[in-house]
């Protein structure tokens, strides 16, 4: 699989003969072409329409993050895979509302299930929380009873608000206390890793959408509405537990990111650049990390598994086979 390459420093992106090539104060990096997916700019990045235009060419997505480390974009090239069969599928499958919430529903399912191995997991090794396994579990046995997208949301904020008091019991240090989920801005060190993360991961499922034939506007859990992107989110709600929050623990329980890795700026508190690289390093390490797939038979990384999951919601959406989420073991 192609490699994700990830700029953080300020420079100049260039087309290179048959590569491209990044200008910066430390020198001129080339970048073979043939091995990138996607890259993630960080920087301040100047770049040119004859630059886009190859990018366009070789199917090449660009995501640019803010200052803050907010996702602000993307540029994403024509659609090669898009069919019109899979744009009226997927309409046909949002507007009847009944096979709307069957599959914004198993979206939830998945997460929440991921969410229950998470904390599962620690509370096998010592965690004192079984009291937040139970009631996660006992939220999760509602899903089933709500009869509108908006139940469905309520029940999913429930079981993560639940999900999330598990952190402070897993995390068991002063300086990451996890007090209440606060986005744009986060308010503390711990919520500034979730709204990072999981901005790395929308991020990602959506260059992971580009290469099927879905088309990332149609969501069934988020509201398709005036939003660029929906189907990111949702798919993405699956796999935050055990790829986000799990970096998030790593790297907070082996010191790799401390209280000083982080600004208080006027809006909230930011990871320092160092911080953000240590992010995406383990980030990136996750992705390629494999895991004995129980129907393949197989090794499959982290990063296959979203494509599959994908592949997965285009089957159901034909009508081949009921979509069932992916839940890890723990």
């Amino acid at each position: 699989m192609k490699k994700i390459i990830y700029i953080f420093n300020n420079g100049t992106l260039k087309r290179k003969d048959n590569t491209i090539a990044f200008e910066s104060e430390l020198g001129r990096k080339v970048l073979p072409i043939e091995d990138i997916s996607e890259i993630f700019i960080f920087g301040e990045v100047d770049l040119n329409k004859a630059f886009l235009d190859y990018m366009s060419q070789k199917e090449i997505i660009l995501h640019f993050f803010n200052y803050y480390g907010y996702y602000s974009g993307s540029f994403y090239p024509r659609e090669h895979l898009n069919s019109g069969y899979m744009i009226l599928k997927q309409a046909e499958n949002y507007m009847d509302e009944e096979k709307r919430l069957n599959i914004a529903a198993k979206f939830v399912e998945g997460s929440a299930r991921n969410m229950l191995n998470v904390v599962k997991y620690y509370a096998g090794r010592g965690k004192d929380v079984d009291s937040i396994s139970d009631s996660i579990l006992s939220l999760t046995e509602k899903i089933k009873e709500c009869k509108n997208t908006k139940e469905l949301m309520g029940i999913e904020g429930n079981i993560r608000e639940m999900y999330y008091k598990s952190f402070d019991k897993i995390i068991e240090n002063e300086d990451f206390r996890f007090v209440q989920r606060t986005r744009r801005p986060p308010k503390n060190h711990l919520n500034a890793l979730i709204s990072f993360g999981n901005s790395m991961l929308y991020t990602l499922v959506l260059g992971e959408i580009y290469k099927t034939h879905l088309d990332p506007r149609i969501g069934y859990l988020h509201t398709t509405n005036f939003r660029r992107f929906t189907l990111n989110l949702d798919v993405a709600e699956i796999f935050k537990p055990i790829i986000v929050d799990r970096i998030i623990f790593t790297l907070i329980g082996k010191k790799m990111i401390k209280k000083s890795d982080f600004n208080n700026d006027l809006e909230g508190v930011l990871l320092k650049d160092s911080a953000s690289k240590r992010f995406v390093e383990e980030f990136d390490k996750r992705l390629i990390t494999t895991i004995k797939h129980r129907e393949l038979g197989r090794e499959v990384s982290y990063r296959r598994l979203i494509r599959m999951e994908l592949y997965k919601l285009e089957k159901h959406l034909m009508g081949e086979k009921e979509y069932v989420p992916f839940v890890s073991r723990w």
